[in-house]
């Protein structure tokens, strides 16, 4: 298993009226994160607040290309990112105690916070089409070139980790500098990943590791 300290990019607030972050998506242009009441668009390069959809925000949120999917309690919405119209709501695997979602391969990936999993769920009906055992609470889920990475806090100690998607077994670890939590994940489509903040209100990018970077 490759293990190295995660290298901080940039840090993105605290936001005003923000005090905490749940979860992080990527829409190709803005950063989203939940809010606990409303989801927020942060544009990655000027860290400005561009939009905000007032709605029940407490965990995870994804992109699928067209729609923003949001847990709320133990629902996930699928919303219309203009306007924020609820287009369909399916069950979330935790019934409330999910904590991480993402797109990939046209599914729905769910962390569950406590049960230490990770859900591949269909998106119309949310059916579990299987389930992948992590050893650490789950704060955060993303896929990004065939690669399956979550987020973990626990015993106050964060990392963000690439997995197996057969078998979770942990192939490598990007270990959090001490007191700062990972609440949210997403990954920019190339070097970054986006860490929500938790409590401190802020979103971090961290550098996401090449293939061949020699890190042991």
């Amino acid at each position: 298993m490759k293990h190295a300290k995660a290298e901080i990019l940039r840090e993105y607030g605290p936001f005003p009226q923000v005090d905490s972050v749940h979860g992080v998506s990527f829409d190709g242009r803005l950063v989203w994160f939940a809010a606990g009441d409303r989801l927020n668009a942060v544009d990655p390069e000027s860290g400005a607040i561009l939009r905000s959809l007032e709605l029940a925000a407490p965990a995870g949120t994804a992109f699928d290309g067209k729609h923003l999917f949001q847990i709320s309690g133990a629902e996930i919405l699928k919303l219309d990112p203009q306007t924020g119209e609820v287009l369909g709501t399916i069950p979330a695997p935790g019934a409330g105690g999910d904590s991480g979602l993402a797109w990939a391969e046209g599914t729905l990936w769910v962390g569950e916070y406590r049960a230490r999993q990770i859900h591949q769920i269909d998106p119309q009906s949310g059916a579990v089409l299987r389930t992948i055992q992590s050893d650490r609470f789950v704060t955060g889920v993303t896929w990004v070139d065939g690669e399956l990475w979550h987020g973990t806090w626990e015993d106050d100690a964060s990392d963000v980790r690439r997995i197996d998607p057969e078998t979770g077994e942990v192939l490598e670890r990007l270990e959090m500098p001490a007191g700062t939590a990972v609440s949210g994940l997403e990954s920019d489509g190339s070097e970054r990943l986006f860490c929500g903040g938790g409590s401190s209100g802020k979103l971090r990018a961290i550098r996401r590791p090449k293939k061949n970077d020699a890190r042991s």
